[in-house]
């Protein structure tokens, strides 16, 4: 994956009494491999919208999600799926399963991917030990704070190496040295030339100067600001 591109993206809901609100409009941006990009903006201006629609979990009413030259955001249902493997996504609520340990939620990701059980376990391994979450292999979900919960479902996003990775304000729940660690996972996965986006308020985050580009959104317009 060399860049996602969007090319006039609009989201337009429909409301009682045929009124419509458009959440996101005439989006242009361009988030490239090998960089970090930052999405800020107050709580209600479209950032969880956009993220959710570069994950090709909402179609856009208008424009195109392009990566590489593909329309992915017009692809059928079957074709989006695929599309979601290379994606890994980072939501404000982890949406882990209760009735499984760290571990097994953490190797949710591969098991569609049909890979031997061995590489499985590594790689699951790997994800919670890059987070400093190895002594929390066997827990069970149910045990867990909610800022363990959040860092159990980053080691779940990044687990299968993803060529993508979108993260919804993944440091609401973290104190400050678990924010670095994650900073410091996601320039690694920058290093290795995917294309991560962060979309946060968080002033550590936003104060780090690790982006190569920023942007802000107000009332679902985005304008670069670095």
């Amino acid at each position: 994956m060399e860049r996602v591109q969007c090319v006039n993206v609009s989201l337009i809901i429909s409301l009682s009494g045929h009124a419509e609100k458009s959440i996101i409009h005439r989006v242009k941006a361009e988030f490239n491999a090998g960089q970090m990009s930052l999405i800020t903006g107050v709580t209600g201006a479209g950032k969880s919208t956009l993220l959710h629609i570069l994950a090709g979990i909402i179609r856009p009413t208008e424009g195109e999600v392009i990566v590489d030259d593909q329309k992915v955001s017009r692809w059928m249902a079957y074709h989006r799926d695929r599309w979601r493997k290379k994606v890994g996504i980072i939501f404000q609520q982890p949406h882990l399963l209760n009735d499984l340990t760290v571990f097994e939620n953490v190797c949710l990701p591969l098991i569609p991917q049909k890979m031997p059980m061995q590489t499985i376990r590594k790689k699951a391994f790997h994800a919670l030990d890059c987070l400093g979450l190895s002594h929390m292999v066997g827990e069970r979900v149910t045990a867990l704070s909610g800022g363990e919960r959040q860092q159990i479902s980053i080691a779940r996003a990044i687990v299968s190496g993803p060529e993508l990775i979108l993260a919804d304000e993944p440091t609401a729940h973290q104190d400050m040295e678990n924010v670095t660690r994650l900073m410091d996972v996601f320039e690694h996965h920058k290093r290795k030339n995917t294309v991560v986006i962060v979309a946060s308020h968080d002033p550590r985050i936003v104060e780090s100067r690790r982006f190569n580009a920023c942007f802000n959104i107000e009332n679902g317009t985005l304008e670069k600001v670095q």
